[in-house]
């Protein structure tokens, strides 16, 4: 009897502690049920030996395991995912491009990755392009439907776009001559090849478009405390240096989005690549600058303007510079500065004999040269101007400008004798016929990011200026 009483006290004790183990698990458990939703895009998610990995769901497991949070993806086509996460509470789709279309059919946290979108083709083939202009005249260009690269090209006015399964299936069509062209990042473009049994070496890149930040995308009835959750967690393992692991080993690079992305262009002497691979220039000076005296570690990376342009409209924590601030940005942005000032001509090529006096005369000419995304370009035509010629590359328009393709080329004082001699011409072989305006350059900063951030950089400029450090950085580039 004693035997069953210790026995029976015994097992009273075992129930207690487990049922205790039970209720503390219960109480550790994070507060929401989430459904998490993928694709097979390899290196970012895919199936191996049963198993969804890649460098989305390595990340996302670390987190769940932080949170409590129990990570049982489920596999489908893209568009079945991307309408499944569309329609189900608590859904959370990955790895998903944030773009304009999207943007405010999901909650967001990310970045956790970003892709270079290129135009490919055959190896063989004796494509050249130099715009997307050019890219529109081709024959078939292969797309994956509801891809965001499918929307940025039908945003584009693309007609010439044939629809493909899966990226296999798109490289399989580029390489049995089907299409033209495909668009696609480097990475992704590898995996899908090597699975056709083939190598990167089989296609050239012809033409870059743009990039692509990727983020977790959260059903937007997601309550906001969850996705804050993610948030601080990504934000957190690139800070200590996992989110940069997950790049090595997927997609063999230690570049990654940082907490803060900072973009510029090529636009000397403001911000240019020097002949050391590093980002320079007075603009350059005075951010690194910044950061340094808040103790800010985060690359710069260089893209066309347009590209950055469109990257600053949708992402939270970016940062673009040099930025004329215009009444059509004022509460597009946030700002810091002014840093300088600048003006804007319409410049004819010499000798041309055309006269512009005034807008109406720039109106009347037969076309005006400017740089998409520009100040000048957005400028124009909010004024009503039909004229336009528009390319993304300032380069190209001054060869237009040079070769009579353009009548007047509308470009900044400050940097078209940089542009003008890269392209083998000197100043005094164009005439700045009319001034269109002068305008203060800044810093920019996306409209979501920290206010705090942005009134700290404010402060340190502030700070620089009445120091000398400003002048100091002035004087380097602008020494007349």
């Amino acid at each position: 009897m004693k035997r069953k009483i210790l026995a029976f006290g015994l097992f009273a004790v075992v129930a207690i502690l487990f049922f205790a183990q039970c209720q503390k698990e219960d109480d550790q458990k994070y507060h929401y049920d989430l459904t998490f939703i993928t694709e097979n895009y390899k290196p970012l998610n895919y199936s191996l030996d049963g198993k969804i990995t890649g460098l989305a769901p390595e990340l996302l497991e670390k987190i769940c395991n932080q949170l409590n949070i129990s990570f049982q993806p489920t596999l489908m086509p893209w568009i079945d995912g991307y309408n499944t996460a569309l329609n189900t509470d608590n859904a959370v789709l990955f790895s998903t491009a944030m773009n304009a279309e999207r943007k405010n059919q999901f909650k967001w946290a990310g970045p956790i990755a970003s892709l270079e979108w290129t135009f490919y083709a055959k190896a063989q083939n004796h494509i050249q392009l130099e715009s997307l202009e050019d890219a529109r005249q081709i024959g078939t260009i292969g797309v994956i439907q509801d891809y965001a690269m499918e929307q940025y090209l039908l945003g584009q006015n693309f007609t010439n776009l044939v629809y493909c399964t899966d990226n296999e299936d798109a490289f399989r069509k580029l390489l049995q001559g089907e299409i033209e062209l495909f668009p696609s990042d480097k990475v992704t473009a590898e995996a899908a090849l090597e699975t056709l049994g083939h190598t990167i070496y089989s296609i050239k890149d012809v033409l870059p478009i743009h990039t692509e930040m990727i983020y977790l995308a959260f059903n937007p009835k997601v309550p906001d405390d969850v996705v804050a959750d993610f948030q601080q967690a990504v934000d957190d393992l690139k800070e200590n240096g996992f989110v940069r692991e997950l790049h090595q080993k997927y997609l063999n690079t230690s570049h990654f989005p940082g907490v803060l992305q900072i973009y510029t262009e090529e636009y000397p002497p403001l911000t240019f690549l020097n002949s050391y691979g590093e980002v320079n220039g007075f603009g350059a000076d005075l951010v690194n600058e910044i950061m340094k005296r808040n103790g800010i570690y985060t690359d710069i990376k260089l893209s066309t303007w347009s590209n950055g342009y469109e990257l600053a409209l949708l992402n939270p924590n970016f940062c673009l510079f040099t930025m004329d601030r215009t009444e059509i940005r004022e509460n597009l942005f946030q700002w810091v500065g002014p840093i300088g000032t600048n003006a804007t001509y319409f410049y004819t090529k010499a000798g041309s004999g055309i006269s512009i006096n005034n807008l109406d005369d720039a109106r009347n000419l037969s076309s005006v040269g400017t740089v998409s995304s520009w100040f000048s370009d957005q400028y124009l035509r909010e004024l009503g101007f039909t004229n336009l010629v528009s390319e993304e590359d300032p380069g190209s328009v001054t060869n237009m400008l040079m070769q009579g393709e353009v009548d007047a080329f509308v470009c900044s004082e400050v940097t078209f004798p940089t542009i003008l001699q890269e392209q083998g011409f000197e100043y005094e072989q164009i005439v700045p016929a009319f001034t269109l305006m002068s305008s203060d350059y800044y810093v920019s900063f996306s409209k979501n990011t920290n206010e705090s951030l942005v009134n700290q950089w404010q402060t340190t400029l502030d700070a620089m200026k009445a120091d000398g450090t400003y002048d100091a950085i002035y004087s380097r580039w602008f020494p007349n």
